[in-house]
Parts: C-alpha cells; sequence; structure tokens
C-alpha cells in the first residue's frame, strides 16, 4: 500500500486543526496534481479517513488524467458519515468499512446510496482484515492512501505500508496542534521509529516530491 499526501517544509498537512487540506493543495504545481492523479488510475482503491471526509467532502475520483476512477474506502467506526458527502455518487465504487457496534439504520441508510458496506471489527476497524477482505472479494491488489495523520499512524503501525510518496510544499505553518504527517501515541525509545529507505526524489513542476520504502523493524534489524 502507498501513503501519498502533501506536506509543508515542517511537515505539516493544514493550516491548523480541522481545517481543509484544499488550501493547501490548490499550490501544487499543475503537474504534480496531474501526477496525483494518475496514481489514483494506477491503484485498484483508494483509502481516506472519515474526518477527511467530513472536513473536505472530497470526490476522491480520476480528473487530472485517463483512466478508471478506483474503488473509494473509508473507514467508519459507527458509519455515521454525512449523507451528503459526494463520495455517495455514483462515479466510482464506494466501500464503508464499519464495525460490528454501527447502527443498523446507519448500515441501511449507507446501502441505499449504492455503497457497500464492509463488517471489519468490534469495536474498532481492523485494518489487516480490511485489507484481506478487499483483496479477497474486491480484488483490491493496490491501494493508494490519502489519510490524515490518524489512518497514517494506522496503516503504519499495522505494518500495511509498503511505500511513502510525498509532494513538498514551500510553506512554513507551525502550530502545536497543527496535524501533521502521522498522529498517534508519541513512540518512547528509537527502537519503536518505523524506518524509511529513499529511494527516489524529483521536481515535478515545482514541487519536490521524495519516495520512500517503509522498513519494519525486522527489516531494519536484518539489514543491520
Amino acid at each position: 500500500m502507498l501513503i501519498v499526501s502533501e506536506i509543508t517544509a515542517d511537515g505539516k498537512l493544514t493550516l491548523g486543526k480541522g481545517i481543509s487540506s484544499k488550501i493547501l493543495m490548490q499550490y501544487m504545481d499543475p503537474e504534480t496534481e496531474i501526477l496525483l492523479h494518475k496514481t489514483r488510475v494506477a491503484c485498484d482503491a483508494i483509502m481516506v479517513g472519515s474526518n477527511t471526509i467530513r472536513i473536505d467532502n472530497s470526490f476522491l475520483t480520476v480528473r487530472h488524467a485517463e483512466g478508471e476512477n478506483p474503488i473509494r474506502v473509508v473507514p467508519s467506526r459507527k458509519a455515521d458519515l454525512p449523507l451528503q458527502s459526494n463520495i455517495y455518487n455514483t462515479d466510482a465504487p464506494t466501500i464503508i468499512a464499519t464495525t460490528s457496534q454501527a447502527p443498523e439504520e446507519n448500515i441501511k441508510r449507507i446501502e441505499e446510496t449504492g455503497a457497500s458496506v464492509v463488517i471489519a471489527g468490534e469495536t474498532s476497524v481492523d485494518l489487516a482484515r480490511l485489507m484481506t477482505v478487499l483483496y479477497e472479494d474486491y480484488g483490491v491488489k493496490t491501494m493508494m492512501v490519502e489519510g490524515g495523520p490518524t489512518l497514517n499512524y494506522q496503516m503504519l503501525t499495522a505494518g500495511l505500508v509498503d511505500e511513502i510518496r510525498l509532494i513538498h510544499l514551500p510553506f512554513i505553518v507551525g502550530g502545536e496542534d497543527t496535524p501533521s504527517l502521522v498522529g498517534g501515541m508519541s513512540i518512547s525509545s528509537e527502537d519503536e521509529m518505523i524506518r524509511l529507505n529513499l529511494k527516489n526524489h524529483y521536481l515535478c513542476g515545482t514541487n519536490l516530491v521524495t519516495e520512500y520504502d517503509v522498513l519494519y523493524h525486522e527489516e531494519s534489524k536484518d539489514d543491520n
């Protein structure tokens, strides 16, 4: 799985907590925007977190490249995403991943929009189980994650990310609680760090793009 994200020079995703990332994305070079949509075409599915849908209300479709729209996947523990969300249009298949604790009426309303619902967990969405369901039932072999800090953290700590691509924007935002690439709990030692291997870097238009392989602890120790 591939995480793709635009970040500022100080690693921020937005101007502040609860503010749409679209404000920063409008400063991406047009070539970089095309690259982003070509990546969507190359993947079977695209996944974002429920907060991203609530704040950005993204379509998650391909508009600046030729090709098919990927399957849209959104984890939502209570299956309570607003039914007016743009992901419920018919431009592409949509899957809401939820839990057995999601109210039945919420699931029914989602299914009435034409979207599919996958139960993957008891009290929280089990991302590893979800990946298995997506592969076995929907043929998803490649997925692009355009997550916020929480989803990126969950995917990385579950060991589900192979690559990370960062689109660097020449701004400094600051702010102690401004969302950065990865959220979650802080670590207590260097042994808990997830190591990366820089495999490529290039200019796309005016934006620097860096690409990394993710090296989990077992791989890092084996290489030493």
